[in-house]
């Protein structure tokens, strides 16, 4: 799962990556408002967090630019900003959440998968397809009797699957939710990883289609 970022301060910015580094996203992030909108003209992330406070084009400016354009991701405001009057405007633009600085992480990770889920459709907790299931706050997959602990980046795999069972995902469109703009990716990263989920919990898992790429199955 891929995240942008759009903070201006170094500091939050930082201790933000970190947090969603370890919780199995891809990060890329930028600084400044402009940079942001530029960006967002052709979507490639699966949800923004985005600051009001920005040099240049402030969040809100960010945000009705998306709007407007048609672009429905996800987005969660991130702001010092926190009377009722910026909430309101905020999320009558467009925002799927709105959270205050200073905000504890565990609690913009929780909200991130709620929010996530419900764009993809989902309001339980756990992602599955009837026969996979998957704990985005855990990391845990469970297939049959068989339950285990993915990585990072298996995760991240598994749960762009299934996300969208039934849809075969090509190897570029995987490589875009599990890896950052400046990460690089060799030529058999996904095979690897989808060998590693296989392996793990059964070849059965993750089906490929031959000359089109991989899919999970929707739910029977």
């Amino acid at each position: 799962m891929r995240i942008l970022l759009v903070e201006d301060d170094l500091m939050i910015g930082e201790a933000v990556s970190l947090a969603l580094k370890d919780a199995a996203y891809a990060v890329d992030w930028v600084q400044d408002g402009a940079t942001a909108s530029r960006v967002l003209e052709f979507p490639e992330h699966q949800a923004v967090l985005l600051d009001l406070g920005l040099p240049g084009r402030d969040g809100f400016e960010v945000l009705r630019r998306l709007r407007l354009a048609g672009h429905a991701l996800p987005v969660i405001i991130i702001t010092a900003r926190d009377d009722v009057a910026d909430r309101i405007k905020g999320l009558d633009l467009g925002a799927d959440d709105y959270l205050a600085k200073p905000f504890d992480l565990n609690e913009l990770l929780a909200r991130m998968r709620a929010v996530i889920r419900r764009q993809g459709g989902q309001a339980a907790p756990l992602l599955g397809n009837g026969r996979v299931s998957l704990d985005p706050a855990t990391r845990e997959a469970r297939h049959g009797e068989t339950a285990a602990l993915l990585s990072a980046r298996e995760f991240a795999l598994l749960q762009a699957l299934l996300l969208r069972p039934g849809t075969i995902l090509a190897r570029a469109e995987l490589e875009e939710r599990i890896y950052g703009w400046n990460e690089e990716v060799e030529s058999n990263a996904v095979d690897f990883l989808i060998h590693g989920v296989r392996k793990k919990l059964g070849a059965e898992v993750i089906k490929n289609v031959r000359g089109a790429g991989w899919m999970v199955e929707k739910a029977p």
